[in-house]
């Protein structure tokens, strides 16, 4: 990834559909988003979050904070490569960078990342990253 240096731990390619643009025929910002938080969702299954088996999982993870910056824009159409990574881990929570890159090209049309907070399923309440994350 571009913003860290590193290579990412994750990548996924996604096609644009015309339906994830807007009127102004580039892809709605808030589908950047989407796309980011579903190869997440992908890259964290790997790591033992199979969210399709809540009764499973190791903890429960909530996203508190969401930053991305908006590059180039993205039309439909264009394949986009999504590259997710901890950036960082903390006790009991991580930031989880993310970049979409037009494959076509290989402009880079947004960076972010989503601060996710580990709790317990039932009470809730923070509890330490799990160790297949770290």
């Amino acid at each position: 990834m571009n913003n860290t240096g590193r290579d990412p731990a994750f990548s996924e390619t996604i096609h644009v559909r015309y339906r994830d643009t807007d009127a102004q025929g580039h892809m709605f910002f808030a589908n950047y988003l989407v796309f980011a938080d579903e190869v997440a969702g992908n890259y964290m299954k790997t790591l033992g979050f199979d969210w399709s088996r809540p009764e499973e999982l190791p903890c429960f993870v909530f996203t508190a904070n969401v930053n991305c910056d908006y590059l180039h824009e993205c039309h439909g159409g264009d394949d986009e490569r999504v590259d997710v990574s901890y950036e960082s881990i903390g006790n009991t929570s991580a930031k989880l960078a993310f970049e979409l890159t037009r494959v076509s090209d290989e402009q880079t049309l947004v960076r972010g990342r989503f601060v996710q907070v580990f709790v317990d399923a039932k009470t809730r309440k923070p509890i330490a990253v799990p160790d297949s994350v770290r």
